[in-house]
């Protein structure tokens, strides 16, 4: 399953933390800024932002100036806080509009979750979150409150630990290594279900995760590759822990799971031409693709 070009993509990543010279730190760090924004209704001060994203005062006060000038972000005198600007919500409806598939898929998730209690979800990596570019639910889907654009946990999700899971060996750990340094608590979960994570993705196309985003969710998810954002994107479906225990999400769940892979992946195929799905005992990546790109969704 993996790539060599992933592990030079992970390779790339721990350079770029010491100081490597192909990835230039302020930018790096503006993009930490426009993540800590999760919505375009999101406020958030001066501590708000520093303290998420560790940096310098001097720092700080440089790029959000920058930003602002920019438009990516606009900055409300009467709280003293920031919000996203004109020029970031231009690029993520930008991205939105040009994701084609999304209204075939969101239809066929919404077929899903009229079957199943709990929420379906479509999810790409945002450095160490998922981000979900669609979702659907029930009604009865009490508490499982993601929408489009929520980011989740990649160490604390089914959705994440899948996503890792289908990464090569290196590049895993240099996700892994690179987390580590900023939340050692998510990097040492997430480290230590590695290896189970991968041997239930080869054995039977997902991963399972129970009580571990939280004591009475539990979740089940499989990758596929997609050559066009040259990245590992995630079906992930979240139940309510006292109806579906661990052995049924096996017998119940994961046959529904493996069939919405299946149609989604044929969505994608029909939408870009360049959809390799993976997971699934058996199945082959490419071997000339990238770890991941960060595909950041408001």
């Amino acid at each position: 399953m993996g790539r060599r070009s992933e592990r030079l993509s992970g390779a790339r990543q721990c350079d770029a933390d010491r100081g490597g010279r192909d990835v230039i730190q302020v930018v790096s760090r503006a993009f930490d800024i426009l993540r800590c924004f999760e919505g375009h209704e999101v406020r958030l001060g001066n501590f708000d932002i520093a303290s998420r994203c560790s940096l310098p005062r001097s720092t700080f006060s440089r790029l959000t100036h920058t930003l602002t000038r920019m438009g990516q972000l606009v900055y409300l005198p009467q709280d003293q806080k920031y919000r996203l600007g004109p020029g970031a919500l231009a690029m993520s409806t930008s991205m939105a509009r040009g994701v084609q598939f999304r209204g075939l898929i969101r239809r066929r998730l919404q077929e899903v979750a009229e079957r199943l209690p709990g929420t379906i979800g479509f999810v790409v990596p945002d450095r160490f979150h998922m981000v979900y570019l669609e979702y659907a639910r029930t009604c009865s889907a009490a508490g499982l409150n993601s929408s489009t654009g929520s980011r989740i946990s990649i160490a604390r999700t089914a959705a994440g630990h899948a996503y890792v899971a289908a990464l090569d060996v290196p590049a895993a750990e240099a996700l892994v290594a690179d987390m580590a340094r900023e939340l050692r608590e998510e990097a040492d979960k997430l480290r230590s279900r590695m290896a189970q994570d991968r041997q239930s993705l080869r054995e039977n196309g997902y991963v399972v995760s129970c009580k571990l985003w939280h004591p009475h969710i539990h979740g089940i998810a499989t990758p596929l590759w997609s050559a066009k954002y040259r990245t590992f994107l995630v079906i992930t479906i979240g139940l309510v822990a006292t109806m579906y225990d661990e052995a049924r999400l096996h017998k119940d769940v994961a046959p529904e799971l493996l069939a919405l892979r299946e149609d989604v992946a044929l969505v994608l195929e029909r939408s870009d031409g360049a959809l390799l799905m993976t997971g699934a005992a058996g199945a082959v990546p490419p071997r000339d693709q990238p770890r991941h790109a960060p595909l950041a969704a408001g």
